[in-house]
């Protein structure tokens, strides 16, 4: 109608504000045209969320509610950092985070436990009681002998309140990154007791009634404040009660207790008596009256626990809502069928209750007293001493009919919801690992990287720890970026890694379902794209195509990247760890490993039952020089043997034309070894890539050492590489 008209409008011109304004605009025009039912009762909160006012009353609580609570307490933001990114060709960044931590107030009554918690609609704390996003949470029932929160009594001093008789939650640190960097909308799941029990615990504090009353269909209630007289009104109109006398106390019943209409025990009044006081009866001492209640009732709003407790409409069958009829606001929990028979018998009685008779006797029997049942004796059913006068020459009685109407729940709709899933927290998949220098940054410094991920649901990151023989010691700030990374489902074969493959493929399984690769041209693939370490190699690929549930198939592979060439040809088994290179690694700075034992580490998240474990892999990669390639040997005329081999750099990805990688060693030199490289039966040591061994050193050790193999190797700054076999001697 006019709202969605005025309001798609004002969004077009001005904006989401323009939008608001619009739609309140077309709210006027619709009530204005078409009219709208009156609403009776408090105002059900359908956008309620969690604010902060001086005066504004802390609801009490029954039952089982969904609420929102009020902000008493606020830290400042807590602003961390983070740096990502600086590897070859990219940039680094500084992500920002922050957390802040807060009380917020949710029964002036105590409650019994608090549980599921809703932040922007979403589960912040699942039934399970546990957080979906970083930071703590400790929740006070409310109860005499509570003591202060600690976070609040460390910032407050003594001066810290207990809050005693009100029950809070404190969230300390939470995390604000899933909620654009702000305090979210919280609503909290309350728990107080039995719902049915509401009448008798709202009348227990006050000691000037008892009660036997229960609401059985009811299974929450939120009482805000006002009187509680009208709290009860509010009851009695879908939950008849009366007030009975005993002994000079007042006790609060279920209208319907006792009530059978042909119970013997119901007294009959005295026929009516005429007096002359006042006008009222005078020639029969009866008067009866039917009159109109108002506006019929239409329709029931009310909490549906069916819809996470979110606002839910019952209609009463054949009354229509227009401008004629009430809508009761409710603010209770109910069933969809209870809530239907409810206001169903609650608009049968209003119909029925417009019969009203006054009554005066000059005897009166001791039993009939206000809030009783009785009988006239020309009048059929039962009614209600509603009150009573006293008078020289009588009593006066005020009568209502009674009208007993239970009826049993009837079939209803909550209707559709959407009602956000309870997942739990994921356990976190840790791996730590050196890579090769990759040409940026210092090439003395070693390049150890973290990768923390989990499977596919809620990973809000993972604190991280070096394992200090069994001790956890932190280290920074916690990762935040899911690192995408998952396993080989088949074994990739052996590669002698000489050039790209475009037939090779790798099948793996990612650990996160919901995680994507991208395909890479050849000239991004130049530039270091859609690299992958598996196990101890570091492999790219051209195409990535997906396989459904995680699995992924990679085709055209560049396999022995980076120097791992040797890792390529050995191949790797099915079950062989990969992790993808971009920016979503956390780099450690190379002091955290000498706090661990062993290269050992560690990592605990929010779905962790135990730390997640891992052992840091390809020690030394960073500063070992990759091995020299295109061996080649000449055998001179004279029995001399030249030996000659090309030397790469560590940083040196790519072949440059006409020229050598820039040497990033302090200095060129190359070792040349004869028989086991532990342990060498003969060595040399050269500055250029090149060696000749005379005739009578090639004549000596072709004797000495038949059948074992000459080899090279770079020295580097920090470590050798591996060998390079140019040759193996000849046997006799």
């Amino acid at each position: 109608m006019a709202t969605l008209v005025l309001g798609a409008l004002g969004t077009a011109v001005g904006g989401p504000l323009g939008g608001a304004l619009g739609a309140m605009a077309g709210r006027q025009i619709d009530g204005a045209i078409l009219g709208g039912p009156p609403r009776d009762g408090p105002r059900l909160k359908d956008l309620a969320v969690s604010t902060s006012s001086y005066g504004q009353p802390i609801a009490r609580h029954y039952g089982t509610v969904r609420a929102p609570g009020t902000i008493i307490w606020s830290s400042d933001l807590k602003e961390e950092s983070e740096t990502a990114g600086g590897g070859k060709g990219t940039p680094k960044t500084r992500q920002f985070s922050y957390s802040i931590s807060f009380a917020v107030a949710l029964s002036s009554r105590p409650v019994e436990r608090v549980g599921r918690i809703w932040a922007d609609g979403n589960l912040l704390r699942g039934a399970a009681g546990d957080l979906k996003t970083g930071g703590m949470l400790r929740v006070h029932t409310g109860h005499g002998d509570q003591a202060a929160d600690p976070l609040l009594r460390a910032i407050l001093g003594d001066e810290c309140p207990a809050f005693r008789d009100c029950a809070y939650v404190v969230f300390e640190d939470l995390a604000l990154a899933d909620f654009g960097n702000r305090i979210p909308a919280l609503s909290f799941e309350i728990v107080a007791g039995e719902g049915r029990d509401t009448i008798a615990e709202m009348l227990g504090p006050t000691g000037d009634a008892r009660t036997s009353a229960r609401f059985e269909r009811l299974a929450g209630f939120s009482y805000d404040g006002g009187s509680l007289a009208s709290a009860l009104s509010l009851i009695d109109r879908l939950e008849p009660l009366v007030a009975l006398t005993n002994n000079g106390m007042v006790a609060v019943a279920n209208a319907s207790s006792g009530a059978s209409s042909d119970s013997a025990t119901v007294p009959t009044l005295s026929e009516a008596a005429r007096w002359n006081e006042g006008e009222f009866g005078r020639e029969t001492g009866k008067t009866f009256v039917r009159s109109g209640t108002g506006a019929p009732l239409s329709a029931l709003r009310y909490y549906d626990p069916a819809r996470d407790c979110q606002p839910g409409l019952q209609r009463v069958p054949g009354n229509a809502p227009d401008g004629g009829n009430t809508v009761l606001e409710f603010p209770g929990v109910f069933s969809a069928g209870d809530a239907r028979a409810l206001v169903r018998d609650a608009a049968a009685r209003e119909k029925a209750r417009n019969e009203a008779l006054a009554w005066r006797c000059i005897e009166i029997d001791p039993d009939i007293e206000p809030g009783r049942l009785v009988r006239c004796p020309d009048r059929t059913g039962l009614w209600r001493v509603i009150s009573w006068e006293w008078h020289a020459a009588g009593v006066e009685l005020q009568l209502q009919r009674h009208v007993a109407i239970t009826s049993p729940a009837a079939f209803s709709d909550a209707g559709n919801a959407w009602v956000p899933p309870d997942r739990q927290p994921r356990p976190t998949v840790l791996r730590v690992f050196e890579l090769p220098w990759d040409g940026t940054g210092s090439s003395a410094d070693a390049r150890l990287f973290t990768a923390a991920s989990a499977a596919s649901g809620p990973w809000s990151g993972a604190a991280l720890y070096a394992d200090r023989n069994g001790a956890l010691i932190p280290i920074g700030d916690p990762v935040t970026m899911r690192a995408i990374g998952g396993t080989l489902v088949a074994p990739l074969r052996q590669s002698n890694a000489l050039r790209l493959e475009p037939g090779a493929t790798a099948t793996i399984r990612l650990h996160d379902a919901a995680a994507s690769l991208d395909t890479a041209s050849i000239d991004a693939m130049a530039r270091g794209a859609n690299r992958l370490l598996v196990g101890a190699e570091i492999l790219q690929f051209l195409q990535a195509e997906p396989m459904g549930e995680g699995l992924w198939r990679l085709h055209g592979l560049l396999r022995g990247r980076g120097g791992s060439e040797l890792a390529a040809l050995a191949g790797h088994d099915a079950g062989t760890e990969v992790t993808l290179i971009d920016d979503r690694l956390r780099a450690l700075p190379e002091h955290v490993a000498l706090q661990a034992s062993n290269g050992r580490f560690a990592a605990i998240g929010l779905g962790d039952e135990t730390p997640a474990q891992a052992v840091l892999e390809n020690v030394g990669a960073s500063r070992k020089p990759p091995f020299p390639v295109h061996g080649r040997i000449v055998r001179k005329g004279d029995g001399a043997l030249w030996l000659a081999w090309t030397r790469r750099a560590r940083g040196g990805w790519t072949w440059l034309d006409e020229v050598d990688h820039p040497l990033v060693e302090d200095r060129e030199a190359y070792e040349v070894g004869l028989g086991p490289v532990a342990n060498p039966f003969a060595r040399w040591t050269v500055a250029a890539p090149n060696l000749v061994l005379d005739a009578q050193t090639m004549s000596r050790i072709e004797v000495d050492h038949p059948g074992e193999p000459l080899w090279v190797r770079q020295i580097g700054s920090f470590a050798r590489s591996d060998p390079l076999t140019l040759t193996t001697l000849a046997t006799s």
